[in-house]
């Protein structure tokens, strides 16, 4: 009942207003098997420098008149990893349209607009994630294209992404 959100590429947030947390994932193929690497952090406890997910719940339970328990470091680490091993039998069943329906329902960008190129050039929405994990965009007149992260050039906060 918390508003969970994912900010492409690997942000959990809350609603769209502040990181509680990430994702990393490093990948290796060798020979015919992929090795996966997964790491994530959630800002549990610690109310500073933002909000964390206890607080949320305590104000869920303000706001609801519900008595949820603040959550322990290693229940939401169990948690996640149920989740998460639920989540990858579906890949290696489904493949990414097996996942991709539940990722979209959480992630905050449906609807957005950005700018392309720069602060005042053309606007265009996010559509989706192609097949290879980068984010897709649609712009007026000229279809959908994908757009690749470097440090300079994405600012998601100023709504801002410079196509390769």
């Amino acid at each position: 009942d918390i508003e969970l959100r994912v900010k492409w590429p690997n942000d959990i947030y809350y609603s769209d207003l502040m990181k509680l947390g990430g994702v990393l994932v490093n990948s290796t193929l060798i020979e015919t098997t992929f090795h996966i690497l997964i790491g994530f952090g959630f800002n549990v406890n610690n109310s500073n420098p933002t909000i964390c997910i206890n607080d949320l719940i305590a104000k869920f339970n303000r706001e609801e008149g519900t008595e949820l328990k603040p959550l322990s470091a290693d229940c939401l680490i169990a948690r996640t990893v149920t989740v998460l091993e639920r989540l990858i039998e579906i890949f290696q069943e489904k493949g990414p349209n097996g996942v991709l329906p539940q990722y979209y329902k959480y992630w905050v960008h449906s609807g957005k607009q950005v700018q392309l190129h720069s602060e005042d050039g053309p606007m265009a929405w996010i559509v989706g994630i192609d097949d290879y994990g980068y984010l897709q965009v649609h712009e007026e007149g000229k279809g959908v294209e994908s757009v690749h992260p470097d440090g300079n050039s994405f600012d998601m906060l100023r709504n801002l992404i410079v196509p390769k």
